[in-house]
């Protein structure tokens, strides 16, 4: 049995943050309530849906809050109620304001997936693919008012290949997420306190909320850009150009080490071969055509829904 066992207010709402709920479940811990974003409709029926921390929540009987926002002072009264030793957020969605954040007794952590004071923001994980970054990672951070500029409590670092997905670097990032935040718990329990450093801005990069047009592929990029974008983007907001005006959606590719002189955008060959910006060529793989379901760049091409020798756009 842990000493002293913590009671923890936890604070997120996506997969991401479901991991590391289940890891406090299944500690020796208490999780005494969960905070998440309210349900939202989603699908053709648009039905209402409780997120995945929500969801795991009520499967383990904690309480559930879910208010649109905590600036209320009854809201942050309700919070303070509580009595936490400590709150942990990850991608919960809502600004917390200083009365939250210093209600617990040990303050709230942030389970960030990033190597802070890099990618600050909402989109670490695709920023990180994006920028052909080798390293990302997760930083457990001491909450401020400020977005993602609190003191690092602890880091693990992970390698990005080159040929890790957005979805595969989630999966693991949300797993170290969930072990790191359980070493950093158990570190606040022995000692009775973390050591903390300070953040330097100046190294600070930042990873805006993503948009559907980033998704959309601008051919004069190298190859490797381009795929680094299909493997960052999917599956939201998905990465997409124009074929005879209908959009096809590029849901795998793989750069090449061969060079052209044909025209950017250009289907090369029945293997799947497109002319990317300064030469470079981009092998498409996996495609959707509008209305349709994915296929590879055979079928594709058989279904006529692309042709070689078609200029993308």
């Amino acid at each position: 049995m842990t000493k002293n066992p913590l009671r923890i207010v936890f604070m997120g709402t996506p997969d991401f943050a479901a991991a590391t709920l289940q890891a406090l479940i299944n500690s020796q811990h208490e999780v005494i309530a969960v905070y998440s974003q309210p349900p939202r409709p989603k699908g053709r029926g648009q039905k209402m849906q409780n997120s995945p921390v929500h969801d795991l929540a009520l499967k383990s009987d904690i309480p559930v809050h879910t208010p649109k926002s905590v600036k209320d002072k009854s809201e942050q009264q309700a919070f303070a109620n509580l009595k936490a030793d400590i709150a942990i957020v990850a991608a919960y969605g809502l600004l917390l304001p200083s009365t939250i954040l210093d209600a617990p007794k040990h303050g709230c952590l942030n389970v960030h997936a990033s190597l802070l004071p890099r990618w600050r923001g909402a989109s670490p994980i695709q920023r990180a693919i994006l920028e052909g970054d080798t390293e990302t990672g997760i930083t457990i951070m001491q909450m401020d008012e400020g977005l993602d500029t609190g003191d690092i409590l602890a880091k693990s670092k992970i390698r990005i290949t080159d040929t890790m997905t957005a979805t595969e670097l989630h999966d693991k990032l949300a797993e170290i997420g969930a072990d790191l935040t359980i070493s950093t718990l158990d570190t606040i329990i022995h000692n009775g306190k973390l050591n903390k450093l300070k953040q330097n801005d100046k190294n600070s990069t930042y990873a805006p909320l993503l948009k559907k047009e980033d998704g959309q592929i601008v051919w004069n990029q190298g190859a490797l850009e381009i795929d680094r974008q299909i493997r960052a983007l999917n599956p939201w907001p998905g990465v997409f150009c124009e074929a005879d005006n209908k959009r096809l959606k590029i849901l795998e590719a793989k750069p090449l080490s061969e060079t052209t002189d044909k025209p950017i955008g250009t289907i090369l060959d029945k293997s799947g071969r497109i002319a990317c910006g300064n030469g470079t060529i981009l092998k498409l793989e996996k495609l959707q055509p509008a209305g349709k379901q994915s296929m590879d760049f055979v079928s594709a091409l058989n279904g006529n829904y692309i042709k070689i020798g078609q200029v993308l756009s």
